[in-house]
């Protein structure tokens, strides 16, 4: 695995290499430059590669027949092929097939080969190359004449590198001491960190440096503003301190940008500096003292990029955290937010069945834990607060859960032993548990009885079958839904009628439908849009028939409509239909069932709010009605009057439709939603989208304003008219030495601007249209991007 500035890589067993995050300059190889990837795509096709390093927007790798090849930004010579040109896909470095190990920094690289030799190429404006010289170089370059050399890390503007005797060198930029021999004097030569010959493993960081010795024992050195040392005082230390106890020892280290990340012999992992490795993440919360993530003790490795990390579990899955401003920890968006623990890269394949709500979702994995996020105002997530959450959370430690089903503020739950159980909002008794008013934000469960087949949650009132096919309802009752000849309100299980051959029932907002064993289908409750089916408008306190046929298979209430399987694979709708939710090509209300279409491959239904999603027996899923938030999945916000399908795939396995966004599940296993976010993240990640996105496990996400380290940069306006400037705010402490360089998209550089004040403005002069890249840059090496685009 490989954490660049903006973007992430992985090398799989196999010999595929995978890609994700910021691909601006083509630094992903997947040959479509400047389109960010959210979750990991392949680079190249071939099974053939054996070392990768991610540089700021550039990435290096060794196949494995000994060849080197680069991609992405190349406007320094960083990719060594004797051009500033940059390169979408992967090229090959020279002719030699003897490389060994590369190491990719901001914008140079550096590499030993099988013979000792070490080799460097791109930008040497500090020394970084090590040649002697602050010459770029286009192509590789030999550094002195040893033929010694074991392993080299690049980092933003100093190396360090690794002997086969265990000593340890470094040269370039060293204003923190971060080369490690006592000066701050940048050297262009490599030159010895100290006489020790026990050095294991080293790397370079933004202006610091970690290092592992043959002992287990960790060292740091360089810049310390942020405690990327591990150490209390925030001086810079100019040579190695050890970091921790004389008794711990550690697997693995890595150096970010203002942080550092590593790996206990115990299988810990831990990380200190800028708290949340991000300058797009967490609120500025530097920390010198260490900090475990999470509780697993079954991490083998770790990779620090500017912003976010990457580790390897043990079991050889890759995971994530820190900044995503990029994509980089693939949890499928674009956002400002971070994650501030590991979730799983690529795909999670435990999801079961999911149901989306109002403004909440729930799902079930494979293994019986239910898991749920979005809002919790009425206790709905079923934890102890109310307290939203943008990503899934498991309920409990129980791993029984058969199936959950989330209505507009309160869930129904079945476990395996047939109990079933609720929470959330119970102003009306839709929890069942005798009570009205007050709401639960944790499981309780309904009764003792424990033979219930499946539920239903609708807008205030919930329905039950048990196993010996008999109906029972609760909660709101002003227009009957409750099916027992009433209006009034129940706040505990009654039984509908004395039928004991229900098979399934729907509630929706104020109307329910049944279906029994026999095929009848039933309805009662509300019908003012005709959505009971009865060819009347009139509201029923009681079940009716619908029609005389004895061929429906299942049935889903929606809001004033209704949607309907029969035996023989057709689909049928009725009801309210102001936004095509019916499909039948019209807006047209309907009070008894139409035909949606001709298809007879129909498998499976689920209406939502006011729009409805199915699943043919071929695996594709269709969606039709009101698309003002995505909701239908289709890439736009149109109303559909007629089903359309969603994507090309056809492994989907189970769908549920919420008040304006939707949940899927694909045979896989993994789970997908669409439509709006709200302001709570009941999608599982941020914004809003008009196409599936993949779900990740995530805990609850930070969100704070864009930072650079605390230098609270700011770049506007993002859209330029022909010859206007550019504007910059930047925080007082960062702003004197820092530069601005602004390039093309393809790596030219256009222009560099010192920035002496705390804000100003920057000319860019008569640019062509297009999108541009500014890259700041402060005295201590740090650096941050941002795009802008002139018309």
């Amino acid at each position: 695995m490989a954490a660049g500035g903006g973007h992430s890589l992985s090398l799989h067993t196999d010999g595929t290499l995978w890609a994700w995050g910021d691909n601006s300059l083509g630094q992903l190889g997947n040959g479509q430059a400047a389109v960010s990837q959210f979750s990991p795509v392949q680079t190249g096709v071939g099974a053939v590669w054996q070392f990768v390093s991610a540089g700021q927007t550039h990435t290096v790798a060794i196949r494995q027949d000994g060849t080197l090849w680069a991609w992405g930004a190349n406007n320094a010579g960083q990719l060594g092929d004797g051009t500033t040109t940059t390169r979408p896909t992967p090229v090959q470095i020279g002719t030699t097939a003897t490389w060994q190990s590369v190491s990719a920094g901001t914008d140079y690289t550096a590499a030993v080969r099988t013979d000792g030799t070490l080799w460097a190429w791109g930008s040497n404006m500090d020394g970084q190359l090590g040649d002697g010289t602050t010459t770029n170089r286009l192509a590789p370059v030999q550094i002195g004449t040893t033929a010694t050399w074991r392993s080299v890390s690049a980092g933003v503007f100093h190396t360090l590198a690794l002997r086969q005797d265990g000593t340890l060198w470094a040269w370039g930029y060293n204003a923190f001491g971060q080369l490690g021999d006592g000066t701050t004097t940048t050297r262009t030569s490599p030159g010895q960190v100290g006489a020790g010959t026990a050095w294991q493993t080293v790397s370079a960081g933004g202006a610091h440096s970690v290092a592992l010795r043959t002992d287990g024992s960790l060292w740091t050195w360089g810049n310390n503003t942020y405690w990327q040392l591990g150490i209390a005082a925030t001086a810079d230390q100019l040579v190695p301190v050890r970091f921790g106890t004389a008794a711990a020892t550690w697997r693995s280290a890595s150096a970010g940008g203002s942080f550092t990340v590593a790996v206990h012999t115990n299988g810990t992992v831990w990380d200190w500096g800028i708290d949340g490795v991000g300058w797009m993440s967490t609120p500025f919360a530097p920390d010198y003292s260490p900090k475990q993530i999470g509780v697993d003790a079954t991490w083998q490795r770790v990779s620090a990029g500017y912003a976010h990390a990457l580790a390897v579990r043990q079991d050889g899955s890759v995971w994530a955290w820190g900044s995503n401003y990029e994509g980089q920890i693939a949890r499928t968006a674009r956002s400002f937010r971070a994650s501030l623990s590991p979730a799983q890269v690529g795909a999670d394949t435990n999801w079961q069945r999911a149901s989306a709500g109002d403004q909440s979702s729930t799902a079930v994995r494979t293994d019986g834990t239910l898991w749920t996020w979005g809002s919790n105002r009425y206790g709905q997530l079923g934890g102890p607060s109310t307290t939203g959450l943008p990503g899934p959370r498991q309920v409990g430690a129980a791993t029984t859960w058969q199936r959950a089903e989330a209505g507009a503020s309160h869930v129904t739950a079945l476990r395996t032993d047939g109990t079933l159980w609720t929470w959330g909002n119970n102003a009306n008794g839709q929890l069942g548990d005798g009570t009205t008013g007050s709401q639960r934000d944790a499981p309780a469960q309904v009764g003792t009885v424990a033979s219930w087949q499946s539920s239903s949650a609708g807008l205030s009132h919930t329905v039950g079958v048990r196993a010996d096919g008999s109906l029972w309802t609760w909660g709101s009752n002003t227009d009957g839904q409750l099916g027992d000849g009433t209006t009034t309100r129940r706040s505990s299980p009654v039984r509908v009628g004395t039928a004991s051959t229900w098979r399934s029932a729907s509630a929706g907002l104020s109307h329910t439908v049944g279906v029994r064993a026999d095929g009848s289908l039933w309805a009662w409750g509300s019908n003012g849009a005709g959505e009971l089916g009865d060819g009347t408008t009139t509201p029923r306190t009681s079940p009716v028939q619908i029609g005389a046929g004895a061929t429906w298979q299942s049935a889903s209430a929606g809001k004033n409509f209704t949607v309907a399987l029969r035996t023989d694979g057709t689909l049928w709708a009725w009801g309210y239909n102001s936004n095509g939710q019916l499909g039948d090509g019209t807006i047209i209300r309907r009070s008894t069932p139409v035909q949606i279409g001709a298809a007879t491959t129909w498998l499976s239904i689920s209406a939502g709010q006011n729009f409805a999603l199915a699943l043919r027996q071929d695996g594709t899923l269709w969606a039709w009605g009101d698309n003002s938030y995505g909701q239908l999945g289709d890439g736009t916000t149109t109303n559909r009057l007629t089903p359309v399908q969603i994507g090309s795939g056809t492994t989907w396995r189970s769908v549920s439709g919420g008040y304006s966004h939707a949940l899927a599940v694909r045979q896989d296993g993994t789970l997908w939603a669409w439509g709006s976010n709200g302001s709570v993240g009941k999608l599982g990640y941020p914004d809003v989208f008009e196409q599936p996105q993949q779900v990740l496990p995530n805990t609850p996400l930070a969100t704070a304003a864009a930072r650079l380290a605390g230098a609270s940069f700011t770049l506007y306006p993002t859209v330029l008219a022909a010859g206007q400037a550019l504007h910059y705010q930047l925080h007082a402490r960062a702003a004197a030495g820092a530069e601005l360089a602004v390039y093309s998209l393809t790596g030219r550089h256009v222009a560099t601007h010192r920035l002496a004040a705390a804000g100003g403005i920057v000319p860019v002069g008569a640019l062509p249209a297009g999108w541009y890249l500014a890259r700041l840059r402060l005295p201590d090496g740090r650096t941050a991007t941002s795009r802008f685009l002139v018309r």
